[in-house]
């Protein structure tokens, strides 16, 4: 059976991975782009998120280029597709422009869904209201045999891995404090029970952790 991954999901020291006061005009609010600079920095980053040549390799972008290989079909929450009240818009196609980064199905978890949105470069918004566990279902249908990718947000997150459906999950630390927002790990007590766990820390400052059931 195909595998369910997360990859270079950021939080801060104090858990959370998005700020406070999220906007159309601030995907992670007042957290900004401090969660996910050391991403822009890798050549996976400059290519995939950004549009534009060059970047670091190392340790950093080593880890960040697992995020494609082996991928069939990704599922995020409704607060990664857009700002709060997005689905009230019926012209909001998601942050990421007509050429998103996912290439593949893409899942959006809402309670309020809507015709399935078709994007360049491979990318297709379904939209459902499902459990965790019957989106998998539709997801690892879409995916033929590849694996599936979870891209967050942290609250979605939280309900895969506290249903136990999460295979591989990468979280990178990043060495700020946000104070508030929507954390990771409320309510997840005694997880890494359930995996074995790798850290790396790397010169940029953040921390890997590897968490492989």
């Amino acid at each position: 059976m195909s595998r369910v991954r997360v990859h270079n999901f950021s939080i801060s020291l104090d858990g959370f991975a998005t700020g406070e006061g999220q906007s159309a005009d601030a995907p992670f609010g007042h957290a900004g782009h401090r969660l996910h600079e050391w991403m822009f920095a890798t050549r996976f980053g400059q290519r995939e998120v950004l549009g534009q040549s060059g970047g670091t390799e190392g340790v950093d972008g080593a880890m960040a280029e697992r995020h494609g290989p082996g991928i069939g079909a990704e599922i995020m929450g409704a607060g990664k597709f857009g700002p709060p009240g997005w689905q009230d818009d019926p012209s909001w196609r998601g942050w990421w422009g007509d050429n998103p980064p996912f290439h593949t199905p893409t899942y959006v978890l809402t309670h309020r869904p809507r015709p399935s949105l078709e994007m360049e470069g491979g990318t297709t918004f379904h939209f459902l209201d499902a459990t965790p566990a019957d989106a998998l279902n539709v997801a690892r249908e879409a995916a033929s045999g590849q694996d599936v990718r979870l891209g967050g947000g942290p609250t979605m997150m939280r309900a895969f891995l506290a249903a136990g459906l999460v295979d591989h999950l990468h979280v990178v630390q990043v060495p700020i404090l946000l104070g508030r927002g929507v954390r990771l790990w409320d309510g997840l007590e005694a997880l890494e029970r359930q995996y074995d766990v790798e850290v790396v820390s790397t010169p940029s400052g953040v921390t890997h952790l590897t968490f492989t059931r």
